[in-house]
């Protein structure tokens, strides 16, 4: 048994929209003890010292938060984060593509999603909705190394039997047979859940993508992943390869692949039909605000799918996106939003990429905050690193009350602005901790 000290920060329910004030949302108890049982799961807080029978790992004057969860993201694309000077389509013809290719290796599957895995571990991130590659070998490395950790993932082959190089490309029959035996293997087995994915609807025949919803029928439970209506070009695309369909979104529609464990990345060219069927669905949409700026894609309307009512998350996207670390996305969504007109407080990202994102994977009895039953996939930060932040930070507690809600609100804002994987100070994943 483990306990943890540090000022531990979690959500008891959503708070409210664009507001620093969050409403009872908020559970703060400042210098408390985390405790956490010999199966990894948190058995309370407390102030007292926890006694003899306990580990006791003593990050006073720290925060402390529940793990992030990224509800998009690319395994493989580390190779090619951070390339120059490509839109959408053209960013995955000259870079992702040919990185992916190199996944068919099992030496080279292993070895990636063992890096990629660690890496999101030292970025604060404990769970995440995982793209591998086309290859049935990466997505059993993967996996694999997932178990390894303990780790909450949830992933699956990618699907693509046209509009890709051939090394890429699978046909229906041979990924269904594939997937079903990555199901059989995989999912349900500690901590692992398989996802149908779709690269997108440009690399899926119809035909493939009705074996993708059968799947989902075939098999409840499962979560199925695509992107949609990232790029305007894209959009245009799939248009004219689906002209039956009223809207991309409806393409998946039409195919049985929205439900309510349907992650689809990007959303941004969406219209008030397309966020009412995400909403009627219970879809959700993994806003990638880093990818959306770097490629050029365009400006999530966050607004809008509050106003419609349907689920949003967060994502990186990496390699689109320019970092894994999920306090960084949050303040690029800040940005997006603040382009658009609309000031999103704190607690709102915080709880997107928390407990928000968690109740929308359905996992909120697992993951997502602080309450006693759930593993301790947990992180512990430093407020501040720097000159800058540790003045800024200073200003802040300087406050008549920095506990009260709204003076908090600054503190938190500020390390989320300020803040990256360098405040890190210690992971854990079902009360084990990573190292380094």
């Amino acid at each position: 048994m483990i306990a943890i000290r540090a000022d531990l920060l979690d959500f008891t329910a959503a708070p409210p929209w664009c507001s620093a004030d969050a409403g009872g949302a908020l559970r703060l108890r400042a210098d408390h003890w985390l405790l956490v049982d010999d199966a990894g799961r948190i058995v309370g807080a407390q102030t007292d010292d926890p006694g003899p029978d306990y580990e006791r790992h003593d990050h006073r004057g720290r925060l402390l938060l529940p793990g992030f969860i990224d509800t998009h993201v690319h395994a493989p694309q580390l190779e090619v984060i951070a390339s120059h000077g490509a839109g959408l389509l053209d960013w995955l013809e000259r870079y992702t593509f040919p990185a992916e290719q190199r996944y068919a290796d099992p030496e080279v599957a292993a070895v990636g999603a063992a890096r990629f895995l660690d890496a999101l571990l030292a970025h604060g991130t404990t769970a995440a909705v995982v793209f591998p590659t086309v290859h049935r070998v990466a997505a059993e490395a993967l996996f694999a190394a997932a178990a390894e950790r303990g780790m909450r993932i949830i992933a699956g082959k990618v699907l693509m039997d046209r509009h890709a190089p051939p090394a890429l490309l699978d046909d229906v029959i041979e990924a269904e047979r594939d997937c079903e035996a990555l199901i059989a293997r995989w999912h349900g087995r500690g901590r692992n859940r398989y996802a149908v994915t779709v690269r997108f609807a440009i690399t899926s025949t119809p035909a493939q993508l009705a074996m993708a919803g059968a799947l989902g029928r075939r098999h409840p439970g499962l979560y199925m992943q695509t992107h949609v209506a990232e790029n305007r070009d894209e959009v245009r695309e799939v248009a004219a390869l689906y002209p039956e369909a009223r809207s991309y979104l409806d393409v998946y529609h039409r195919h049985g692949l929205l439900h309510e464990r349907a992650v689809l990345a990007h959303g941004i060219w969406l219209d008030e039909r397309d966020r009412a069927l995400l909403r009627d669905t219970g879809a959700q949409i993994a806003f990638c605000p880093s990818s959306n700026l770097f490629l050029g894609s365009g400006l999530f309307d966050w607004q809008a799918a509050v106003d419609t009512g349907h689920r949003v998350t967060l994502a990186s996207d990496v390699g689109g996106g320019t970092s894994l670390s999920m306090l960084r996305t949050l303040a690029e969504a800040y940005k997006v939003q603040a382009l658009r007109g609309t000031r999103v407080d704190a607690w709102t990202l915080l709880h997107a990429a928390t407990r928000g994102a968690a109740e929308s994977l359905g996992l909120a009895d697992e993951i997502g905050h602080l309450g006693a039953g759930t593993l301790a996939d947990v992180v512990v930060w430093d407020w501040a690193v720097g000159a800058v932040a540790a003045h800024r930070d200073a200003v802040a507690r300087a406050a008549a009350d920095p506990m009260e809600p709204r003076q908090l609100h600054a503190r938190v804002f500020a390390w989320l602005t300020l803040g990256d994987e360098r405040n890190r100070v210690a992971t854990y994943v079902a009360g084990r901790r990573h190292a380094p």
